[in-house]
């Protein structure tokens, strides 16, 4: 059990994206993934267009996935978490 001033840690998720072919999809996946409640920072390494691209995202504690893959659908896009 942890009591309130208990410093909550950060935890990074890797998404994988699937569609992706340009930097304003990566611009469009980031500002939807942000909009996740508890996201601090969002990630993409190394952009395989058309493939699937590792997204590192940054939550301060567990990451909503089903939110996760909601906003990436969102921004039109395939999301494997």
């Amino acid at each position: 059990m942890t009591s309130p001033d208990t410093p909550v840690q950060n935890q990074t998720t890797k998404i994988v994206v699937s569609g992706m072919t340009c930097g304003h999809c990566v611009a469009s996946v980031t500002e939807e993934l942000k909009e996740v409640d508890g996201v601090l920072e969002v990630r993409v390494d190394d952009l395989v267009e058309g493939g699937d691209t590792d997204v590192f995202v940054e939550s301060d504690g567990p990451l909503d996935l089903p939110a996760a893959r909601a906003a990436v659908e969102e921004a039109g896009y395939t999301a494997s978490v």
